[in-house]
């Protein structure tokens, strides 16, 4: 592809990515920007994080969505190793995350987008789609040993970019204490109506029941999606039975108290600060969240979500991918991927990804970091039974889908809508 047809098409891709916000999956941080391990977030604003080691062998860019890690951190430490084990320098600049799919857009256009990317894994179809990113059959970056599910949201066209350094999704926190005074038994939360028989009861103990984010972002999808797919709906057909039925499900939790009306403006951090208050039952987040209960005096447990008639919901897939750019000179490219290689390699995920507070995407590491810390188990399963938002046979039409799907939850929930028109709506304007 040459530089002119380059541009053109990645100038439509901008277009694209940007009516996606990237925070759905990692933006909440629970560490309020720890530099050095916790939490992750980012979507920090401010000056990007820029980081280099001085080893001889030319200078590769890397760039990431972690400016709250700085070279001190596990994750500087890698990546200058990274550098050094390859026997180049390394300089490295962590961006907020929306920032930086623009800048990697616009580097592209110029023809000086950086050597390693790692970024958000809806986005990388769009990136793929652009021309912007080598697949993995060029880079021959290593694609053995990673959960098919987790990977899968890096194919595009039978083609796989780049490998997931990790993952995280959404499952439910629940409040030992509060579910004891109301009488309810985890172990009987099974699917929609025995979830909801729960939150009556906690509510005529005088509790709160469930928050989640139902925010007018992609943050809101995020959070919606598993109840969506919970449904058996499919994306293609937002306005399905089963579509519906799960938008009334979070409508009826409104109307009849068990969800505060407030999730139409909470994004994923402030409704997890709600679930900390340790009035509420139940809070959908993610594994984002774990550094936050550690200094908590709740006593706390995760179930994933189940489906409406039983069995675990698909959540939906969060985490990043380490890409490697299109780059015309080969012998760079391949430096590139071994950078890229060691950053997501088995021997380094259980520091990375504890560092995230990520899942590993390789089950052997999963393995590892469940034995290590049990507390991770039920988010490994979470985690497997996960599905990449750009599934569906989706692509790059999910930020076309989302955005029509975000508007119909805040229809409904505000009132004003019902749960069908609304999701009929979402349906025409998908489509179109």
């Amino acid at each position: 592809m040459n530089k002119r047809t380059t541009r053109r098409v990645v100038g439509a891709a901008l277009g694209t990515v940007t009516a996606v916000s990237l925070v759905a999956c990692s933006s909440s941080s629970s560490s309020g920007g720890d530099k050095t391990s916790g939490g992750n977030s980012p979507a920090q604003t401010g000056a990007p994080a820029s980081t280099s080691a001085k080893p001889a062998g030319g200078t590769y860019t890397v760039w990431d969505p972690y400016p709250q890690y700085d070279a001190n951190s596990d994750w500087g430490k890698l990546v200058t190793k990274c550098g050094t084990d390859n026997g180049v320098t390394v300089k490295r600049t962590g961006w907020d995350t929306t920032k930086l799919v623009s800048q990697t857009l616009l580097a592209a256009q110029q023809g000086n987008a950086p050597s390693v990317l790692i970024v958000d894994n809806p986005v990388v179809s769009t990136l793929a789609s652009g021309g912007v990113l080598s697949d993995t059959g060029t880079t021959g970056q290593v694609t053995d040993g990673y959960a098919a599910n987790i990977i899968d949201a890096g194919k595009v066209d039978g083609k796989t970019y780049g490998v997931p350094i990790g993952a995280n999704t959404l499952a439910l926190y629940y409040n030992k204490s509060v579910l004891t005074k109301a009488g309810v038994d985890i172990a009987s939360v099974k699917d929609w109506a025995s979830l909801t028989t729960a939150l009556t009861k906690v509510k005529a103990a005088g509790k709160k029941g469930i928050t989640f984010s139902a925010v007018g972002t992609e943050e809101g999808s995020f959070q919606f999606l598993p109840w969506f797919w919970g449904s058996g709906a499919n994306l293609t057909k937002l306005d399905s039975t089963g579509g519906v039925a799960a938008l009334q499900l979070w409508t009826d939790w409104l109307n009849k108290g068990y969800a505060p009306s407030d999730v139409i403006n909470n994004n994923q951090q402030s409704s997890f600060q709600e679930f900390l208050t340790g009035n509420y039952a139940f809070a959908e987040n993610g594994t984002w969240q774990l550094g936050a209960l550690k200094g908590s005096k709740i006593d706390w447990g995760v179930v994933p979500i189940p489906g409406q008639n039983g069995g675990l919901a698909a959540a939906p897939t969060g985490g990043e991918f380490v890409t490697v750019p299109k780059q015309t000179d080969s012998g760079k490219l391949k430096t590139a991927a071994k950078i890229a290689d060691c950053l997501a390699s088995p021997q380094n995920a259980f520091t990375v990804d504890n560092t995230l507070n990520y899942v590993s995407a390789i089950a052997s590491v999963q393995q590892q970091q469940a034995t290590a810390n049990p507390l991770l188990k039920e988010w490994v399963t979470a985690v497997n039974a996960a599905k990449g938002r750009t599934g569906d046979n989706l692509g790059t039409k999910y930020p076309k889908i989302s955005e029509p799907m975000w508007n119909a939850v805040q229809a409904a929930l505000s009132g004003s809508k019902s749960p069908k028109s609304a999701m009929s709506e979402a349906q025409q304007k998908a489509g179109s």
